[in-house]
């Protein structure tokens, strides 16, 4: 004979199992690592990007992947550092940036609508 605590536990598994199965509403999810931006139909993701300074010389690539054709956000561009790059679309694009000491560089699309920030500490 099975136990009414038995069967309670069991119904609590099953239910959490298939609770467990359902999708959570869509949310702009996270970048996948510290130095990846995505670039979304709402801009860059994350917005905000902070390194830590190192040694003289340091450097750290950020890497940009486009996921959407619903952006003006066909290229990255670092105005103070003159860089200008495409960004095809699902194809990581790789960016050096000096960390050796504490500085802010602002990034954004070619038209300068989405703009966005690394902070260097």
């Amino acid at each position: 004979m099975i136990s009414r605590a038995l069967v309670t536990a069991l119904a609590f598994v099953v239910t959490g199992a298939v609770a467990c199965k359902k999708k959570a509403p869509a949310a702009e999810s996270p970048a996948p690592c510290a130095t990846c931006v995505i670039v979304t139909d709402h801009g860059f993701n994350p917005s905000l990007v902070t390194l830590r300074a190192g040694l003289p010389g340091a450097k750290t690539t950020l890497t940009f992947t486009r996921e959407t054709e619903d952006t003006c956000a066909l290229d990255i561009v670092f105005p103070e550092l003159h860089v200008k790059k495409p960004l095809p679309l699902n194809q990581a694009v790789s960016v050096e940036l000096p960390t050796d000491e504490a500085h802010t560089f602002v990034f954004q699309c070619g038209m300068g609508m989405y703009k966005s920030s690394v902070v260097v500490r």
